[in-house]
Parts: C-alpha cells; structure tokens; sequence
C-alpha cells in the first residue's frame, strides 16, 4: 500500500508523526471493523499517535457489534491499536490520515476481532514457512435513493439489456471512476483494469493481489474511499449482493494462491490435474468440504441468498456458484482453478472480509492437514445441465438460517475459527435471520391479502 512511512519503535512513531505534519495532517483516523464487516473509528489528534500505537484508542466495547464485552469492567473498554505501517494520508479528506486498528480489551487480543483471528490463521500458516496470496475482485453497484424511498440504479441512461463492458456508461459516469482511479493510486493501489460489469449501474475495479493481511485492509480502505467518492457525486457505493431480482449479483471473489519459503508456489503444479500440486487439491477439497459453513461467513446476510441461486438474469447469464464443483476456469463451478491457483467464488461484498479470509484459509488448512481429495473436476456448463435435468452436484444452503446452522454444527471449523467470535457471530446473526422473518413484504400483501 505504497512504501512504509516510519521505522519501528519509539523513534518510529516520532518519525511518522514528523512525516504527517509535514503533510498537513492534524488528525489520525482510527479504524477497526465491527463482526458485521462495517468500518468503525474516530478522529484523535495526531500528537497522540504513541498511545493509539501502545495502548490504543478507546471505545466502549458494548457499544461495537460483536465484541462480547460487558457494561462494566476492565475489560468492557474495546482498544484499538493503530498498527503504525498502515498509516497513509487519505486524499479525499485533507488533514486526516487512516490507521487500521487490531482489538485488545484488558491488555490482550481480543477473540472476538476478526483482524486477530485472521492474524491468527496467518500465524499457523506462518510456522510452516508459508504465505498466503489473496486477489481480491471488487463488484459494487452506484445507486440512489429517491424522494419516495425507492431505489434505483444512480445512472437512469444505464439500461442496456446485456450491460457488460458498456463504454457509454464508463464515459457517464467517469467522474467518479477517474476520482477513484486517482485517490486509490495516491492510497498505493496498483490498478489492473476498471469495468462495467453485467448488471446494470454494476462495476467492477480491480488491482493487484497482496498476502492476505495487507489485502484484507486495502479492501476495507478501498470501500472507505468508494463511500466517500460516491457520495460526492450524489451516488450510494452499494456492497448489497443482489439489489435486482432480474439482474446478476455482486460477488468478491477471492484468487488464492500460496507460496513457500523461498517463494516457489505451493499450489501450482503444471503437470498435475487441473494445473494444482497435491497440495493445491487438498486445499480446495477442504474448502468443497466445508463450504455450508463457510457461506455463514462469505455469505452473511439474508440478500446474499438471492445471489446464490439458481435464477435468470436479464443479460442472459448469471455466475452465481450454486454447486460445489471444482472446474478449470469454469465459472459455473464454486471454486475455478486458473493458472496454477483457486478462485473462491462464494464471498460477496457484504462479508467481513478478514472473517471470510479467516475462514477460507482454516478450511484450506483442514483439507491439507486431513489429506481430502475433491470430487472429479467438472468440465461443463453446470446451468445446462441443470436445465436438463440432469443429476447436480450437491447445492449450497438456500438462505442465511441453513448457513448458519452448517456454522454452528461444524465443530471442526468453530475449533479452528475460535468459539468466541463464532458464537458471537451466530447470535447476532441467528437474530438478524430471527428479524427477518418476522418482517412482511410487499410480495406477501400482493399474493396474500386478497386470495384467500
């Protein structure tokens, strides 16, 4: 995310502290993620970067979805610690600059912070001499709300039937795109392609792959700048999986990739099946194998169903993985190998990113610790044959409640997970499905009110 701006230590923080104000910053946004994946934080004067490195800047942890913290105690304050390498300027706020935060209550790591439990899988990939390579494809919709509360795509001249690619669209609303363009170039971002995507008022921006750690928090860093850039232009960045029943969904795929200790891919394997090593179809066996639960956390709201299902689309296509298959670069399957690495098609936008990498990575790890092997791979269209009637391979949970339950019931992944931020996840989730349910739609007025 550009080059470092401090060295360690004490003497670091002085040093940083010196760079800043030579920027003109006066303010350090400190920023932590909630369970739910939303960015949270305040503003703290930039002279008290020391303690927001050493101790942290306080918050009151029952305040923050998803901490488990009490009312009271020393352990009901949520620190967050400025981790110093990731402080950057941010553009489009003149004067502040963004730190990504770690969370401690009563001086220890907390369990329930998705950072840490990241960390945490990272740190028993570590002890075996590997890295984790994740690439990261963000699709969003622009949107806007009227006066009378209904949504609706923030370009109204965006309504090609088969949208994809649509330069029109791109020249339209090249304000934003070029804003972004710019401000993430300025954040450190190396940019790789820029896209109308197959729905319409979709895009899709894309920049080059990091570990998984710094790629976890330059895609919370890159929502932070689409929000605010978005809402200059009076559009709404929408993460939202399926805003359209008619129209394809937003995914965020993630391209996995592992390297050993002197840098030589561990999934890769030219002469191999699919292009994958050994090791490599271990790693996706265990994410075939788990993939019920792992939707709880790649696929964490009531809309991200509507996504995974098997539905037309008003361009005619749809990419949703429905079925768990493994397929060479097929994208009807749920993971797709492609050069010697797995594409994890599951993940949407709504999903906290560092428990989505968290979980991907404890499943991959319990697939190679276990030796699993995938089914064979699938080289054909899995929508024709669904329309053919032909026998599936078994399909992924229909809505959040059955995912949930895959959660709640797999022993083996909440172990490596970490029971608290897995109960707390289940709660507010259970109760995010429980509120759901009880809501009644307009659909249920149309097709009930009078029939009966």
């Amino acid at each position: 995310m550009g080059a470092d701006l401090l060295l360690a230590g004490h003497r670091g923080v002085d040093g940083a502290i010196e760079q800043l104000q030579a920027q003109g910053i006066h303010s350090v946004l400190a920023q932590f993620c909630d369970i739910h994946g939303v960015a949270r934080g305040k503003l703290m004067p930039l002279g008290l970067l020391r303690e927001m490195v050493e101790t942290g800047a306080g918050f009151s942890g029952p305040s923050i979805w998803g901490t488990g913290l009490p009312r009271h105690g020393p352990r009901s304050e949520y620190y967050g610690r400025v981790q110093i390498d990731t402080l950057r300027p941010l553009p489009f706020w003149p004067g502040v600059a963004h730190a990504v935060c770690d969370g401690f209550a009563g001086g220890e790591p907390l369990g329930t912070c998705s950072r840490q439990t990241l960390k945490r899988q990272l740190g028993l990939l570590q002890d075996r001499g590997w890295t984790l390579w994740v690439g990261i494809e963000p699709e969003f919709f622009l949107m806007r709300k009227h006066a009378d509360g209904r949504w609706a795509v923030a370009d109204p001249e965006d309504r090609q039937g088969k949208p994809s690619y649509d330069i029109q669209a791109i020249h339209r609303n090249r304000g934003f795109l070029e804003d972004m363009r710019s401000h993430l170039l300025a954040l450190g971002f190396d940019l790789q392609q820029i896209d109308h995507e197959d729905a319409n008022g979709q895009y899709e921006i894309n920049y080059r792959f990091d570990d998984a750690l710094n790629a976890a928090d330059r895609y919370m860093l890159f929502k932070m700048a689409a929000h605010a850039v978005a809402e200059q232009h009076g559009m709404v960045f929408s993460c939202m999986p399926k805003p359209w029943p008619d129209a394809p969904g937003s995914g965020l795929h993630f391209h996995l990739s592992i390297t050993d200790a002197q840098g030589q891919p561990v999934f890769a394997d030219a002469a191999g099946v699919l292009g994958l090593s050994p090791v490599g179809h271990a790693f996706a066996a265990g994410l075939l194998h788990h993939a019920d639960a792992l939707c709880a956390l790649c696929a964490p709201t009531v809309n991200s169903y509507k996504r995974l299902a098997v539905s037309e689309s008003q361009s005619g296509t749809t990419w949703s993985p429905v079925w768990k298959a493994i397929g060479d670069n097929n994208r009807t399957c749920l993971v797709r190998t492609v050069a010697g690495r797995l594409e994890w098609r599951l993940p949407d936008p709504s999903c906290n990113i560092y428990a989505a990498l968290a979980g991907t990575l404890a499943a991959g790890l319990h697939g190679i610790d276990a030796n699993l092997a995938p089914p064979a791979p699938c080289d054909f269209d899995l929508y024709d044959c669904h329309r053919a009637g032909a026998a599936m391979p078994e399909r992924l949970p229909r809505d959040l409640c059955s995912a949930l339950h895959a959660l709640r019931g797999n022993a083996e992944l909440r172990q490596r997970l970490g029971q608290p931020i897995c109960s707390e996840f289940l709660a507010i989730k259970l109760a995010e499905w429980d509120a759901y349910s009880q809501h009644v739609s307009e659909w249920e007025f149309a097709r009930y009110a009078r029939n009966f």
